[in-house]
């Protein structure tokens, strides 16, 4: 398969063209945009057939670049890649129209293997899986996040008691 088209949008400068490179190997043609701006107006342009997009960039949130393809083309299968990673943001790039959500750092194989899968098949298992703490502990940001960072309401709707919220809140994400 050849020929297919291709948006990456990262501010990581060495990340992207790594990437390309890497992808253009495999048959794609690469369109490069390194900005919330260039990667909307790349999308409007070209209407690629796929895309990876970075969660976070210098000027604003990959999702406005997923949101404008879906509207340019709403066929085109979207890769969400973040260094970032959490629950909550997963779901987020998942609703606004990505097929799969990947950390960084995310080697070439796997993001094609993201971006070509099957939708009715079902991914297969991590490797890796979290740890039932890091779920915990995605979960409680997941709800703090939608409580508008509200740590009283938080605590309400997680039958909690407000300090013992303040000081899971103040720790580390616990390891993978």
């Amino acid at each position: 398969m050849t020929g297919e088209t291709l948006l990456l949008v990262d501010d990581d400068a060495p990340l992207l063209n790594r990437l390309a490179r890497a992808m253009e190997k495999r048959g794609f043609i690469v369109f490069l945009a390194n900005s919330v701006v260039s990667g909307v107006a790349l999308a409007e342009q070209k209407k690629p057939d796929f895309a990876v997009v970075d969660l976070r960039l210098a000027d604003g949130s990959g999702l406005d670049i997923v949101t404008a393809l879906r509207n340019f083309r709403p066929d085109t299968r979207i890769v969400m890649l973040t260094g970032y990673g959490a629950i909550a943001t997963a779901v987020a790039a998942v609703k606004a129209g990505a097929v799969d959500y990947l950390p960084k750092p995310a080697d070439a194989d796997t993001i094609e293997a993201a971006l070509r899968a099957n939708s009715e098949q079902m991914p297969a298992p991590p490797e890796l899986p979290m740890s039932a703490e890091r779920v915990r502990w995605e979960h409680i940001q997941r709800v703090y996040t939608q409580c508008e960072r509200n740590v009283s309401e938080t605590a309400r709707r997680l039958r909690m008691h407000r300090r013992t919220l303040q000081r899971i809140l103040a720790k580390h994400a616990p390891k993978e």
